[in-house]
């Protein structure tokens, strides 16, 4: 009897029919997500009764949800972050999770230096003017030769160091994980939180969701940053506390924000789309084409080798 899978982010084989013969060959009936969203707790439940595989996007799927899956064998993770997978409880089923490292990478570098860039010379906010018919000279400032604080520098955390070495920053970085060689040659300094928040003319969060980093930036670390100082998150929402984010946009504590991510997805609090000083995108850093297509093709081999 045919394996059946259920296949959850929208964008999966958007561009590419590889992943979808890849997957027929192998003569597997497929399940796709009918919501156009990310799907809700009650939908997953109903949705992975009988599946033996989950392509899984951003979608619940913490203990309520494979418990109910039987016949699960396998979670092939579209993306990398695993906040929303119950970890413990697919270890317990035996379970094996695959992630695919590396796919997005670039994409969400590209994504979070053009946050900053955006966000310090007001892109959006100018376009919004302009086309309003508002054609007044706005002063801005420049990335050039400014500090970077990267948290988490692994892969993508890299990648926005690379990027800021083109417009000669200096870069701090802060991993739990230290790659000092690399770090050696690029010309990065790893130092503590504490000196980033201080010292960083620009954050950017490139760090797993657990419950050590949930809320890791909050009232008193927006309290320790420079009034110019720019927050780029295109990691996970819970990192940073939505409450002391507002705050310290609304009331200029901070130069701006540019946030990709949020707790809830939409967000709850609408009130940031009244502020000028913030960009905020649709958690979509990792799509672009060839990002969608490395992991689509990555995550169905994953899920491949490990049904065999």
């Amino acid at each position: 009897m045919a394996y059946k899978i259920l296949i959850t982010p929208r964008s999966f084989g958007q561009n590419n029919s590889e992943p979808w013969e890849l997957l027929k060959e192998k003569g597997y009936e497929l399940i796709t997500n009918p919501y156009g969203r990310i799907m809700t707790e009650e939908e997953m439940i109903e949705c992975v009764k009988d599946v033996d595989g989950i392509i899984l996007g951003v979608d619940p799927c913490g203990k309520n949800v494979i418990e109910k899956a039987s016949k699960l064998k396998c979670i092939s993770r579209y993306g990398v972050g695993l906040d929303n997978v119950d970890l413990d409880y697919a270890k317990e089923r035996n379970i094996p999770i695959h992630r695919t490292v590396g796919a997005n990478s670039n994409a969400v570098a590209d994504y979070a230096f053009g946050l900053m860039l955006d966000v310090t010379r007001k892109i959006s906010h100018i376009d919004r003017k302009c086309r309003s018919g508002n054609w007044k000279k706005i002063k801005t400032s420049e990335i050039w030769g400014k500090t970077i604080g990267i948290i988490g520098l692994g892969a993508i955390g890299k990648g926005v160091a690379k990027r800021a070495s083109g417009f000669n920053m200096t870069v701090l970085a802060f991993d739990l994980y230290k790659d000092e060689e690399y770090a050696k040659e690029n010309n990065i300094k790893y130092v503590d939180l504490e000196t980033i928040y201080k010292n960083a003319d620009f954050i950017s969060l490139h760090l797993p969701l657990t419950d050590e980093t949930k809320d890791l930036i909050s009232y008193d670390e927006f309290a320790m940053m420079k009034d110019n100082a720019v927050i780029v998150n295109t990691a996970r929402g819970g990192v940073i506390n939505e409450d002391a984010l507002y705050d310290a946009l609304s009331n200029n504590k901070i130069s701006g924000a540019g946030i990709d991510v949020f707790t809830k997805e939409p967000p709850t609090n609408n009130n940031f789309t009244e502020l000028d000083n913030i960009v905020i995108g649709s958690h979509c850093a990792a799509s672009t084409i060839e990002a969608i297509d490395n992991m689509s093709i990555m995550a169905t081999n994953n899920l491949i080798n490990s049904l065999k």
